[in-house]
């Protein structure tokens, strides 16, 4: 493991997701001790989006963006919210220069799947729908998000192929969460890493699909045909247990015909990008910004 994280692993708070209230209040702490970030030069704005139900959002507008991403929070589908999202946001705002479009979507397992697919595929078609009023082209519209984001980011890549829904200029998956069936070697081997464990991933889609068989828009990793699909950058972190599964879906897409651009980032861990003052860290989030602009710019 990378020393300078390493380090911080002591820190790190204990991964259960049992008690899903207690869980969001302890993210939302330490969320809150995180010091708020510089918003200067860029306008911040919440939004509700008109669907069944409303969906709030949380929209981040540098000066002369072109392009936007629909950003999906972490969290295991039970944690995060626009208020936790807020620094990492922000941070992906600043650093592409794209319009960040943070979504609020329902959690389990009060509100299983697939109802944070169906928010956030609602505001993938508003933003397209209302690309000139947010001041980008309606073309260069990516979606992408960490961990259970990532997954949902790449389910509402599938179901928009499906139902000829939004373009969607690129998928950018960082450590997804995309298999539930845990088969892969990683899965096997990486069973107590920092911050995810055998036990929590067994709690995410416990709680994420109840008593429901999974479908590809739930896990999508069991997606038969990936063929079609927007261009992808995927990042996965060596000691995760996502990893094969991140590693293996970039490969299904290639053989697909899709243009993927894949990075394994050596002696991390699940969510260890959120030490800011270790060098590969802030390797990871400058080629997440820099992954964003070169889509939406070609």
């Amino acid at each position: 493991m990378d020393p300078e994280l390493e380090a911080f692993v002591p820190l790190f708070p204990k991964a259960d997701l049992s008690d899903p209230v207690t869980s969001r209040k302890n993210l939302a702490e330490l969320a809150a001790s995180i010091p708020a970030p510089d918003v200067a030069g860029m306008e911040v704005t919440d939004r509700i989006v008109p669907a069944d139900p409303d969906v709030p959002v949380r929209i981040y507008h540098p000066q002369d963006a072109h392009g936007a991403i629909v950003w999906l929070h972490g969290g295991g589908f039970v944690m995060g919210s626009l208020a936790t999202e807020h620094p990492w946001a922000t941070r992906v705002a600043e650093s592409s220069g794209a319009v960040v479009i943070s979504v609020g979507y329902r959690l389990a397992p009060e509100h299983r799947f697939p109802a944070a697919l169906d928010d956030v595929y609602a505001v993938l078609c508003w933003a397209a729908e209302h690309a000139a009023e947010l001041g980008v082209d309606p073309e260069r519209i990516a979606v992408g998000g960490h961990s259970a984001g990532a997954a949902l980011a790449a389910a509402v890549a599938l179901r928009a192929r499906d139902q000829h829904g939004p373009s969607i200029r690129c998928q950018l998956l960082n450590q997804p969460g995309l298999d539930d069936r845990q088969e892969t070697w990683s899965a096997q081997a990486f069973t107590d890493t920092p911050w995810m464990t055998k036990t929590k991933i067994g709690q995410i889609w416990q709680h994420y699909l109840g008593s429901r068989p999974a479908t590809p828009y739930a896990a999508p990793a069991r997606a038969t045909d990936l063929s079609g699909l927007p261009p992808a950058h995927i990042a996965t972190a060596e000691y995760c247990p996502n990893r094969d599964e991140g590693i293996g879906y970039a490969l299904r897409l290639m053989q697909a015909g899709v243009s993927v651009e894949l990075h394994q980032w050596p002696g991390t861990f699940h969510g260890s990008q959120a030490i800011l003052s270790a060098e590969v860290s802030q390797r990871q989030l400058a080629e997440l910004a820099a992954a964003l602009r070169r889509a939406l710019a070609e």
